[in-house]
This record gives structure tokens, sequence and C-alpha cells, in this order.
């Protein structure tokens, strides 16, 4: 046995050199490895477990989910509506409730610019039938006679965009609107090539329910 041999190692430990074999330590330094991938594991498990709390206390979620919907006051509510933003060019707001006067307070001129005959006079009648005050019944003057190609044109001065001609406007549906110069209030309905009659009763009075009391947004299902 050399002398470089511990004590106690024999047989196939024997050291015959003059030198220590290099003694290797890969089980307690696998260890050490593993025990910190474990212990950083357990961290990042921690972590993201309180990040999940915090989500469900807080609504982080939920804001996240929001985030790129923008929210703005309902007129007339105070409260806030999701979508508002986008929605102005949507369609999702009704238009306002607007105020019209009565038939009796509307004066009507009732022009014919086709070549059927009688159109003027059978229109008139109904139209006094329904409450409008009537005033001049014939031909359409040169600038517009045989020239309206639609059901007809709603002409009047500037004051009455807002008043007679939408009023007079639910009487007959597709009639095109237009402002003149004018003096007084009156109106004209000047009969076009597309005439087929005026909307019937029910259907003028659900066009003028719609001009002054529309139809409110649906409430928004989640609040912002």
């Amino acid at each position: 046995m050399s002398m470089l041999t511990p004590p106690g190692l024999g047989g196939k430990y024997r050291i015959t050199g003059n030198k220590y074999p290099r003694m290797r330590r890969g089980r307690r330094r696998g260890r050490i490895v593993l025990a910190v991938v474990a212990s950083a594991a357990v961290v990042g498990l921690l972590g993201w477990g309180s990040l999940q709390l915090v989500n469900v206390f807080t609504g982080g979620e939920a804001s996240a989910a929001g985030a790129g919907r923008d929210c703005a006051v309902t007129p007339g509510t105070g409260k806030a509506g999701p979508g508002s933003a986008g929605a102005a060019g949507a369609g999702a707001s009704p238009s306002p409730a607007m105020t019209l006067p009565k038939p009796k307070q509307v004066t009507v001129n009732v022009l014919n610019a086709t070549t059927r005959s009688g159109l003027a006079k059978k229109t008139a009648d109904e139209l006094k039938k329904r409450g409008f005050t009537i005033g001049d019944v014939g031909n359409a003057t040169p600038e517009y006679d045989k020239k309206v190609k639609g059901t007809g044109l709603l002409l009047g001065p500037p004051s009455t965009m807002d008043t007679a001609i939408p009023l007079l406007g639910t009487q007959l549906v597709g009639a095109e609107k237009k402002a003149d110069d004018r003096k007084g209030k009156s109106v004209d309905l000047i009969i076009g090539d597309g005439f087929k009659g005026l909307a019937s009763e029910a259907a003028a009075a659900q066009a003028l329910r719609t001009l002054t009391h529309p139809t409110p947004a649906p409430s928004p299902s989640r609040s912002c």
C-alpha cells in the first residue's frame, strides 16, 4: 500500500501513484442548483398568484377590457355611457326632439310640376282635411315645371326648415327639402313626376311622433 493511500481505502481505491486523485462534488453541487431553481419557481408562482388576486379585488380585468371604449355623459341624464365617442358617427344617439307647429299654423301652396292634371287640387283638398291651411293651388312656376323628378319638392324660407317643412314632410315620403329667399312663412309643396299620393294618415302620424318623440337609446349593459 502506498503512503498516499488514506487509511481504510484499499482494493480498487488503492492509490499507487504519488498524487491524490481529484475528488468530485457533483452530487452536492447538483443539489444546490436544484434548490435555487425550485426557489425561483416558488417566487414566480407567488408573484403570479398575487397579481391574480390584485386583479380580482380591484377589477383590473374589467378595466383592461373596457380600456378601448370611450365614455361620455349622456345628455339630460348626467350618466356616462360606453362608446359615446364612436357612436357620434354610427347613429347610436337618436335625433333630438323637435317642436313643430300645428298643421293649421302652416300655409301650404300646392303646385303641380307634372303633366297630369288635377293633382294639385286633389292634394290640396287632402291636406286641408288633415288640418293644414291651403294657400295657392295650381301649376308650378317655369323654374320647377316638369323639372321635379322625385315625389315632390318642399320649398320654403330658411326659418321654416326646422318647423313647417319637417311637419309637411311627414305627409309626403321622399320629398326633397329646399330653402329659398321668399318673404313670409308660407311653404310650397311642388308635386313631382314620382308622386303617387300623400302618405297614409297613419304613416304620417307615426312620422310625426318620430320627430317629436324620438326613441331613446338603449341603456348600456355595463357602466363605465
